[in-house]
């Protein structure tokens, strides 16, 4: 049964005309119609774009600063064997030998070596990176250290002499399928203690 005049706005008992029933025909169509199956491809395919550039911007932010967590620590490992040495005793006057007490080439270094031509002692240790950790998973470092004499002015007797102690602390870190390596150095140049009270 077609639309009477009275739906389409007509007088009760006006017949519609033929374009009052074209305009209703379009304007059910339009609101019947819904999104066709392109459109909705085309929608879910932007959504999951979107979603997906948020995600691997978090999953990105995270192993930004858990790799910076892991090269704070080393670091401060490297700084912690820097200190070590620091600490150690180098007295020209004392000792029985002509190069007196020297603690700082004695430190406690695995596969120790020294070459005579570079006046090098060199050698590394193993730690634990002190970031948090359960169990087992913790993660190894290594602390590859040399001590080298340098002679800053050979023209006084005794010449004047330090000793540069750096620090190369190797750490891995497992980046999607690969197990990368990093590396912190630490470095500083070392005096000789003036132990004698007649000097000062």
């Amino acid at each position: 049964m077609g639309p009477t005049g009275k739906q389409l706005g007509c007088r009760r008992n006006q017949q519609p005309t033929l374009k009052a029933i074209l305009f209703l025909r379009f304007r059910s169509r339009r609101l019947q119609a819904g999104y066709s199956l392109i459109e909705v491809v085309v929608a879910a395919a932007v959504i999951a774009l979107v979603y997906g550039m948020i995600i691997n911007c978090y999953i990105q932010s995270g192993m930004r600063a858990e790799w910076s967590g892991y090269s704070l620590a080393a670091q401060s490992l490297a700084n912690e064997q820097i200190e070590q040495a620091r600490s150690a005793i180098w007295d020209l006057a004392g000792g029985t030998n002509a190069t007196g007490y020297n603690e700082v080439t004695q430190l406690n270094l695995f596969s120790r070596s020294y070459d005579p031509a570079t006046k090098t002692w060199s050698g590394y240790t193993t730690n634990i990176l002190d970031v948090p950790y359960a169990s087992t998973n913790f993660v190894m470092a290594t602390n590859y250290v040399s001590i080298q004499l340098i002679n800053v002015d050979n023209s006084t007797i005794p010449p004047i002499q330090v000793q540069m102690v750096r620090v190369d602390t190797v750490w891995p870190f497992f980046y999607r399928i690969n197990n990368l390596l990093f590396t912190n150095t630490a470095a500083t140049l070392l005096a000789p203690d003036n132990r004698n009270p007649n000097a000062l």
